[in-house]
């Protein structure tokens, strides 16, 4: 993250928040593939007075024993240990009583697709490793305070698919939305409601042409963020 190096102190004042105090900042570890991206947060939080850098990590395995017994307000997690071994390391690290810690898994690109599977298993916030610093500082304090997360550029049109009602869509293209949203495939909804699969991928078409969003990822992406289970820059 070059960006946070080269920042200048006037562009950090922008982002801290003058009220907040050492006594009460949020903890931050971070578990990356790459020690000189976890010392670049580091040196961010140096600057900002209610975030604190906690410690670096190298392992998922490690990650855990952090999370468990240190108990970050957040994890940085690298998406570079790879999608099937986060989500297996959520999973894990929900089991039972689950976590406190919000989980914010970032990576030099995060898809749609990849971005909802993350939230789906229980991570709070989404992030790109070329993220400006405002929009990091942001993500971490947000996921801290325990809300959801996402930088907005993982969507594809975000911009578009807020130019339509919802009240646009007839009321069989408002169920497929909703269950679209939900993570259900055209088979699992075409059973649900009573109706053909391809009778769904009708409703689809036109869903996408209303929405101006495009790809069911999308469409989930943004039914979070309009139920408010998702906070984005504007």
């Amino acid at each position: 993250m070059a960006n946070m190096n080269t920042t200048g102190n006037g562009n950090l004042a922008a982002v801290i928040d003058p009220a907040a105090t050492g006594d009460t900042a949020k903890s931050i570890a971070i578990c990356d593939t790459q020690p000189v991206t976890a010392e670049g947060i580091r040196n961010l939080l140096r600057g900002i007075p209610d975030l604190k850098f906690l410690t670096t990590i190298d392992t998922l395995e490690h990650a855990a024993e952090v999370v468990r017994k240190q108990h970050p307000n957040v994890l940085i997690l690298d998406k570079g240990f790879g999608i099937q071994a986060i989500l297996d390391w959520l999973a894990e690290i929900h089991e039972g009583e689950g976590t406190q810690t919000g989980i914010v898994v970032w990576g030099v690109s995060v898809s749609e697709a990849e971005a909802l599977r993350f939230l789906q298993a229980g991570t709070k916030g989404i992030l790109r490793k070329s993220a400006g610093v405002q929009a990091v500082v942001a993500c971490l304090r947000s996921v801290a305070s325990g809300r959801s997360w996402m930088e907005d550029c993982v969507f594809r049109d975000s911009a578009r698919s807020d130019r339509y009602p919802r009240s646009e869509l007839t009321a069989r293209e408002q169920q497929v939305l909703e269950l679209v949203e939900q993570g259900f495939k055209n088979k699992d909804i075409a059973t649900d409601l009573g109706i053909r699969p391809g009778t769904v991928k009708i409703h689809l078409k036109h869903i996408f042409e209303k929405t101006g969003v495009r790809g069911r990822y999308g469409l989930a992406l943004n039914g979070l963020r309009d139920r408010g289970l998702i906070s984005a820059p504007v």
